[in-house]
């Protein structure tokens, strides 16, 4: 028999419907985790909710918006209220953004990136951390890219909030260091999603990674074996 490397592990993913999202709910929940599915769409989070306990897997949906901070801030009493403790937390959910000069950038558009990109994980830090405290081992991974770190032209909105996530996840690191948590950053690479496809439409996805290729990365920085925090690891 197969171990569960994840067995009767609650882990929360935002982004969960789609893409990376998707692909590491489905291979959690395979390797035994109660899998909780975070993201605005309702109807996709039932189909993910599906494919999940279509293979025997356990899952619950949580339709929320991560602009609404006041959603954010009552899931952690909520969470606590049925489970008691959170093991893992995957901070996978962003959105790319107007790809265009800084000059150019309306205000509305950079305010909503870094609104989803960075201001909802600080949000999730601050209000599952009573949460992944109480787990033997908690576990934090948050998805970033390489643009944080090349300061691309046109990709600021992007860019700049992943550079701040990056600093972000590296601060709650060195603030959990004397605890059971572990808190990496996790660079999937160029990988076949639907942003990918939106920042190069005219790329040929067939030549790129799955979201199911880079998932086993995500299993190996959620298991209780892993004991190293804050790492940048490339999938």
């Amino acid at each position: 028999m197969t171990v569960q490397r994840l067995k009767d592990r609650i882990a929360l993913i935002t982004g969960a419907s789609r893409g990376i999202g998707r692909a590491v709910a489905l291979r959690f929940a395979q390797e035994g985790a109660q899998v909780l599915l975070l993201a605005r769409n309702r109807k996709a989070l039932e189909r993910v909710d599906d494919a999940i306990r279509a293979v025997g897997g356990k899952a619950s949906i949580i339709p929320l918006e991560l602009s609404d901070g006041k959603s954010i801030d009552a899931l952690g009493p909520t969470l606590y209220e049925r489970f008691g403790k959170l093991d893992i937390l995957v901070g996978n959910a962003a959105i790319l953004g107007r790809l265009s000069p800084l000059t150019h950038i309306p205000s509305e558009h950079w305010e909503r990136v870094f609104a989803v990109n960075v201001t909802a994980n600080w949000r999730l830090i601050r209000t599952l951390d009573p949460l992944l405290r109480r787990s033997d081992a908690g576990r934090v991974i948050f998805v970033t890219s390489s643009v944080a770190r090349t300061d691309r032209a046109y990709w600021a909105p992007y860019s700049v909030s992943k550079a701040a996530l990056e600093a972000l996840a590296k601060t709650y690191a060195n603030e959990t260091s004397d605890s059971a948590i572990k808190v990496n950053l996790i660079d999937p690479g160029a990988t076949a999603t639907r942003m990918r496809a939106e920042a190069y439409p005219g790329e040929d996805q067939t030549t790129l990674p799955t979201p199911e290729h880079v998932a086993e990365s995500f299993v190996t920085l959620a298991m209780t074996s892993w004991t190293e925090t804050g790492q940048l690891v490339e999938a």
